[in-house]
């Protein structure tokens, strides 16, 4: 009897193993994995999450996702602040500070649309094909953040303090925390290949 028990628990207790090790490797806990290697991990695990069936546990994919949501965001920021320019009442320092936000944000679309275009491309490049490729992606993406900073920049101080302000510092500052989570997920990939393909 005691052996029969014995023997029921070690069963239970492999099956137990077996179910954590196959949850384990299950897509959503590789996105969650990857994303520790962000400065926003929890926003990282929001945005990416519902495409765990896309990315399954695919670095590459992972890291196009990552992009195509920061693309999607940052073209959502940009027609944000084109409309913020007709903001009834906003002041003359504040509208210059818009203008210039659309062209930043429409400079980040542009390099995050390249970026994502640059990976989907990617495909079987190996050696210098890929270091090559990924290095574009990589001097893009970050540019792309640092358009999106170049425009909270423009809102910086008391003088700017105000309705138009606090609407513009919470869509781009959601964008660039965005960006850079993909910035970080692009460079993870960078280095695992590299890692495989020396």
């Amino acid at each position: 009897m005691a052996r029969l028990v014995l023997s029921l628990l070690l069963l239970s207790f492999v099956l137990c193993m077996v179910g954590m090790a196959a949850s384990a490797s299950s897509p959503t806990d590789f996105i969650k994995a990857s994303c520790k290697a962000t400065h926003y991990p929890e926003l990282c695990v929001e945005c990416l999450s519902g495409y765990a069936t896309v990315i399954q546990r695919n670095e590459r994919h992972l890291a196009l996702t990552s992009l195509s949501v920061s693309l999607a965001r940052a073209r959502s920021a940009a027609a944000f602040v084109t409309k913020m320019t007709q903001v009834r009442g906003i002041k003359p320092r504040e509208y210059q500070a818009v203008k210039d936000c659309i062209e930043n944000t429409g400079d980040s679309v542009d390099r995050l649309s390249q970026s994502a275009r640059e990976v989907g491309h990617l495909g079987r490049a190996v050696g210098q094909d890929f270091v090559w490729h990924m290095s574009n992606v990589q001097t893009w993406v970050s540019a792309a953040l640092t358009d999106e900073n170049t425009c909270l920049d423009g809102f910086a101080g008391h003088l700017m303090d105000g309705n138009v302000k606090d609407a513009m510092m919470h869509r781009i500052t959601n964008v660039a925390q965005v960006t850079s989570n993909a910035l970080a997920l692009v460079n993870r990939f960078a280095s695992r290949h590299r890692a495989k393909d020396p």
